[in-house]
């Protein structure tokens, strides 16, 4: 009925009107008559208040992460769920941990509403498909293993709210990232995890602080979760996989810090090992041949101190 969707229209609005990612920034009312240095210094002035509003989330991303690492620790996944920028930020996330961190790419997935089409050209109404949401869960198989991280700036995307919801019916360990504070995307999550970063220099444009915070956060859960599941060493990436020169030379690089040897030896070493840097570290520091340096690792879950204190027992 059009008297229906007027009403339905109208409550959207004032929903959406409400948010703190929605208001106006009056101290830029402006903005369209500075210069381009005063664009540049007004625009970085407001980048720098992001990690501050991450600061202040830090409780929830403990949460996360650990909820997260305890998951994939006994063999689940991580699926980033999103529209648009945050959609995509998602993928981007997801994309980036094979390589850095030598895991399986069906293990962490990045999840936009409208499919991988979407992650180029906007898809127009998918965000605002809550069953599309359901139906990408239900298409991914998500089970009690599995952390499902809902990604959207106005914690109100209809699509995030269906997937966090099936996610949540399937038993699936649940985050609701926003950037506006009590918002129906964290009240329907585990974790409500809301970085509050505050109007836009472009009013509503939540590609800019709300975007930066997204992929800040984004980051450490990823990150730190790899970092609980021993795919460091200090700081050292030590499950890199090499696929490439640059990475070939930063593997030897870094067999290099951790052994204090030199290039030759830590490319003696990266061939002993098959390629892996984990096991040519081992194998160097406990001085045992590279398949012992295996063992030694698959008996510590892939933590290189475990395996070494294990040899050294």
């Amino acid at each position: 009925m059009p008297g229906e969707e007027s009403d339905h229209a109208s409550s959207i609005h004032r929903e959406i009107s409400g948010l703190a990612t929605e208001r106006v920034n009056d101290s830029y009312s402006s903005l369209d008559e500075l210069s381009t240095p005063e664009l540049v210094r007004a625009m970085n002035r407001e980048d720098a208040s992001v990690a501050a509003a991450v600061a202040h989330a830090e409780t929830a991303i403990v949460a996360a992460v650990d909820g997260i690492a305890e998951r994939m620790r006994r063999g689940g996944r991580l699926l980033y769920v999103g529209a648009g920028t945050p959609g995509r930020l998602g993928v981007l996330d997801a994309s980036e941990i094979p390589p850095t961190f030598g895991m399986s790419p069906d293990r962490v997935l990045g999840v936009i509403a409208g499919g991988d089409g979407a992650i180029r050209t906007a898809v127009e109404g998918a965000e605002d498909d809550a069953a599309l949401g359901v139906s990408d869960m239900a298409a991914r198989g998500v089970t009690a293993l599995d952390s499902v991280v809902g990604i959207s700036a106005s914690g109100r995307t209809p699509y995030v709210l269906g997937a966090i919801g099936e996610a949540r019916t399937r038993g699936a360990f649940t985050v609701g990232f926003a950037c506006n504070a009590e918002s129906p995307l964290g009240a329907a999550a585990d974790v409500a995890l809301e970085v509050v970063v505050g109007p836009e220099i472009v009013s509503g444009s939540t590609r800019l602080k709300s975007g930066t915070a997204q992929k800040m956060v984004l980051n450490m859960l990823s990150t730190l979760t790899m970092v609980k599941l021993g795919k460091t060493f200090g700081t050292l990436m030590v499950d890199v996989q090499i696929t490439n020169e640059k990475l070939r030379a930063r593997a030897e690089r870094t067999i290099m810090r951790a052994t204090a040897c030199d290039r030759q030896a830590a490319a003696e070493l990266l061939d002993a090992a098959d390629g892996s840097v984990k096991v040519a570290i081992v194998a160097a520091l406990a001085g045992i041949p590279a398949e012992a340096a295996r063992s030694a690792l698959e008996r510590s879950d892939g933590f290189i101190r475990h395996a070494l204190a294990d040899e050294g027992s």
